[in-house]
């Protein structure tokens, strides 16, 4: 007569003769690469104005935060909002503030370029009202152009 053994944690019987438990089936683990993730003009910015640094200063143009913005910007930011009426103003701290430098970002785009391509916004931040003009901010628009497409 055989003795069975019972294992109660696996649900299984196994007798002591020389019969072997089966083995569990292991499935091998597939390693699934992520998508890219594509990325606005602005996150593209960051990345080359300040390398994401919220903290990022220029003290020769006296460029502040992540979106390295210049005295002159905070001024048109809030002409534009005293010429839509709006009583929001900005000042030169909150450039430190990343939600405050996309606000102040977003009245500058939606005022200037409701419109524009991702190209024109950028190389415009980059090089003044006529940037896209400028054959100095081609370079500049490559770099954040290399961000926009693909996150890596």
């Amino acid at each position: 007569m055989k003795k069975l053994l019972l294992l109660p944690l696996l649900g299984l019987c196994a007798s002591t003769s020389n019969h072997k438990l089966p083995s569990p089936k292991v499935k091998p683990v597939r390693i699934i690469k992520p998508k890219p993730v594509e990325t606005s003009v602005v996150e593209g910015m960051i990345l080359v104005e300040s390398s994401g640094n919220d903290s990022a200063f220029n003290a020769s143009e006296n460029a502040a935060g992540c979106l390295q913005i210049r005295p002159i910007m905070v001024r048109e930011v809030n002409r534009i909002l005293r010429k839509q009426g709006d009583t929001l103003r900005y000042n030169l701290n909150d450039r430190w503030s990343r939600d405050k430098s996309l606000e102040m970002f977003h009245v500058w785009r939606e005022y200037h370029h409701p419109n524009s391509t991702d190209e024109v916004i950028a190389r415009n931040w980059n090089g003044g009202p006529r940037g896209y003009e400028k054959e100095s901010t081609i370079r500049y628009w490559k770099k954040v152009r290399g961000h926009i497409n693909v996150i890596k």
